[in-house]
């Protein structure tokens, strides 16, 4: 039952199948065949079985067909044989008559045909050189292009290609190689734009390149025209007297020779001078500005040019990291600077619009901007003075040429101002190393001058001028020490150094004297100031060396109206004017010596506490040596030794000195006594005690500095000798019934002080007198000496209530 069920589904199948193969093209056979074999297992054996069915049925068909149709087919045979003899006959004539019909035209016809062929070139011809004449001009033409392309003359093709199209395209434009020639154009047009923005690029990339050797070359040109003018200028200021050729002619004749001489040597160096052009071949920026503006494309042109040289600005404003270590640093990013804004000042001259005023002067700007600000960063960092005057030349060399292309460069020279200040700074450092210096090489004692020769180059280098000192036969003494001259040599290399950045700033001799002046008053109020005042307070620099430092401040100071007239003398500026600045000179050497002066008197004392100190009195004896103290002595001798020395000084520091030296001691001394620690004291200690004090009245009394009226210098010691006199003498009725007034004769001794040391001799005198209750006078004065405590103590305590 499957398998007649399965033969029921396929036949029908089958049938269908044979039906597409008798129906459709063979080409299509091979995919109902297909089928087939991609149908049920034993498709094919049953189709074939079908297929050989069909054949048959078909085969049964054709037979009865052919014997229906038999008998006629045999007529028609019968009929057909019948009638072939007449139609051979018939072809006979036919092919006999066309042959002799052939052979009568055959001329004809040829005849025929080569007029037809002529009439059809000469017609052909006609067209042909119709057509060529509108055709050549056009030929011609884009022939003419394709040179001017192969020449790379592409401003004259892009006019050609206006030409074609505007004039002789229109005329063959019904042509295909007219056609061709049309869409071409487009390509050409973009190709020219393409090869002309890639030379400028090329340009660009060579003017980045070459910015520093324009750079160099504009700034030299700037400095050698800088250099004849000045000159041209100094020849035209020279005196007539100097030149007795020249002043034998006419104020005319002397000009034109001046001139001559000028621009003979401005010739010499003609043949080294190039200009912007010679080392930069524009053309790609005007072929590419023309192309262009043919092109319509002006304004995109213009675009890339500035937006691609503003961003090389941008790279040429970048400075180098290490830029401020060397001039060469500076030198290149200058002359790069240059470089660029030359080639710009170039174009906004030679071309129309590419590039403004208005944009090379916003372009000037911001690099102005950076560029102060790049200088100002970096010129911070510069502590060589002469690194930073050969950056100040540049900077006005780099101002004078772009000034000559027309750029402000006011702001550079206010900046210069600002670096002029740094630039006395590093002075100001140099010359404080410098003064250091020489203070530490100086022996601070008198120049020893041996001969006149000595003398001569002494006197030359320091205004020196002591008619005593003049009439004196050699060998002699000059009054300053070494460092002086030295000193003074300095100050002038210093003004000379100030000078050299002042110069070029374009600023008047009045301002140029003024700037002198005051860099000179801060090398003498701030830097010597601060050198004198540190060598003073040095530890080693004892008396002696005081005493030769106020010494040479003083000529230093006398010097300073030499240094005025020295500055004049530059600047060619009287000092009368009215604002010209004076030098500080006098009271910066006032104040030094007036701090050698308190140091003069500050290690006095010091000495003086040193020997004090060696003191070593026995301050319980009964009885006095009878002889001063010897480190007292060995002060004295001190003190008249260094006094000595202080004869060179002025006569007012001396005495200052010595009056302070003695006040010192005298308190010194006081304190002595008063000392807390120290308990008790006989009456031999304050014999002893006296005898030292009267040895210090002699010393003043001795007059070790001349020059004080009277005894003013033994008032020193007045509040002791009241004192000791009042305890020698043992006179306290007085002391006590005179006290407060004004001629009582201990006014100087307190009556604390008189207390404190009363007390220490009321202790000694108990601890010492062991049997003095068996002794009436020693009883009495034991009473004394409490009695006069008590009223003393009394004195004291109202004198307290009272304040």
């Amino acid at each position: 039952m499957a398998e007649s069920g399965e033969g029921l589904g396929t036949v029908p199948e089958h049938e269908r199948i044979l039906q597409e193969i008798q129906s459709t093209d063979t080409a299509c056979v091979g995919p109902t065949l297909r089928s087939v074999y991609d149908d049920q297992p034993n498709a094919h054996k049953k189709f074939m079985e079908k297929l050989d069915a069909c054949i048959r049925n078909h085969d049964k068909e054709i037979e009865k067909m052919c014997n229906f149709h038999h008998q006629g087919f045999v007529d028609a045979i019968t009929e057909l044989l019948k009638v072939r003899t007449d139609a051979e006959k018939l072809k006979v004539q036919v092919t006999d008559t066309n042959r002799r019909f052939q052979d009568a035209g055959k001329e004809v016809i040829v005849q025929t045909e080569d007029i037809i062929r002529c009439r059809i070139q000469q017609r052909n011809i006609t067209t042909v050189v119709e057509k060529l004449q509108l055709c050549l001009p056009v030929l011609e033409m884009y022939s003419k292009l394709k040179e001017q392309m192969s020449a790379k003359r592409y401003y004259s093709a892009l006019k050609t290609m206006e030409q074609l199209e505007n004039v002789y395209f229109p005329r063959v434009s019904q042509y295909r190689f007219c056609q061709l020639m049309i869409e071409n154009l487009p390509k050409l047009r973009e190709d020219i734009k393409e090869v002309s923005m890639s030379d400028l690029k090329d340009f660009l990339e060579s003017i980045r390149k070459h910015s520093d050797k324009i750079g160099e070359t504009a700034m030299k040109q700037a400095q050698q025209q800088k250099i004849f003018s000045v000159t041209l200028q100094k020849r035209n200021n020279v005196k007539f007297g100097k030149n007795i050729y020249i002043n034998n002619r006419s104020p005319d004749e002397r000009n034109k020779t001046v001139l001559k001489h000028a621009f003979e040597e401005e010739d010499e160096n003609e043949e080294e001078v190039l200009t912007v052009q010679d080392l930069v071949d524009f053309s790609p920026v005007y072929r590419c500005l023309h192309i262009y503006s043919v092109l319509g494309d002006e304004e995109t042109f213009e675009n890339y040019y500035r937006k691609q040289r503003k961003k090389q600005a941008r790279l040429v404003l970048q400075p180098q990291s290490n830029m401020h270590e060397t001039v060469d640093g500076y030198r290149r990013y200058f002359t790069q600077i240059v470089g660029f804004f030359v080639v710009e000042d170039h174009i906004l001259h030679v071309t129309q619009g590419l590039v403004t005023r208005a944009y090379t002067d916003e372009l000037w700007n911001m690099a102005l901007s950076k560029i102060i600000a790049v200088l100002r960063a970096h010129s911070s960092y510069c502590t060589d003075p002469d690194l930073v005057l050969e950056l100040k030349n540049l900077i006005v060399i780099f101002a004078d040429t772009l000034q000559g292309y027309g750029f402000p460069v006011n702001r550079l020279f206010d900046l210069l101002f600002e670096i002029r200040d740094q630039y006395n700074e590093t002075l100001l450092k140099k010359w404080a190393g410098v003064f250091r210096d020489i203070f530490e090489e100086d022996n601070y004692s008198p120049i020893p001058i041996v001969n006149e020769e000595e003398y001569k180059v002494i006197i030359s280098k320091f205004p020196f001028q002591d008619s005593d000192l003049e009439k004196q036969s050699f060998p002699k003494k000059l009054p300053m020490s070494q460092s002086v001259p030295h000193i003074y040599i300095q100050v002038k290399e210093f003004i000379y150094a100030s000078l050299k950045f002042s110069e070029s700033l374009h600023r008047s001799s009045t301002e140029i004297d003024d700037m002198l002046r005051k860099s000179t008053n801060l090398l003498l109020t701030r830097t010597l100031s601060s050198c004198l005042l540190n060598l003073i307070r040095k530890p080693h620099i004892g008396l002696t060396e005081l005493v030769q430092i106020i010494i040479n401040t003083t000529h230093l100071e006398q010097a300073c109206k030499y240094l005025e007239d020295f500055i004049t003398n530059i600047t060619n500026i009287s000092q009368e004017t009215v604002h010209t600045t004076r030098l500080y000179g006098l009271s910066t050497f006032k104040d030094a010596r007036h701090a050698a002066e308190g140091e003069i008197y500050t290690k006095l004392n010091q000495k003086i506490d040193e020997f004090v100190q060696l003191a070593d009195y026995d301050w319980t004896m009964s009885e006095p040596d009878g002889r001063a103290s010897g480190y007292l002595m060995d002060l004295i001798n001190f003190l008249r030794s260094i006094f000595q020395v202080f004869t060179h000084l002025p006569g007012k520091v001396a005495q200052t000195a010595c009056m302070s030296a003695c006040q010192h001691l005298s308190t010194s001394l006081m304190q002595m006594l008063l000392d807390s620690e120290l308990k008790q004291i006989s009456m031999g200690a304050v014999q002893q005690f006296n005898l030292d004090v009267i040895q210090c009245e002699l010393f003043a009394s001795s007059e070790p500095v001349p020059g004080f009226q009277g005894d003013t210098l033994q008032l020193a010691f007045i509040d002791l000798r009241q004192l000791l006199d009042l305890f020698m003498v043992w006179d306290w009725s007085t002391y006590l019934a005179d006290y407060g007034q004004p001629a009582s004769k201990y006014l100087r001794v307190n009556p604390n002080t008189a207390l404190t040391l009363l007390e220490k001799m009321k202790d000694t005198s108990k601890k010492n007198n062991i049997f003095a209750q068996f002794r009436k006078n020693d009883r009495d004065k034991q009473k004394l000496i409490e009695t006069v405590v008590k009223q003393l103590r009394s004195l004291v305590n109202g004198m307290s209530q009272h304040t």
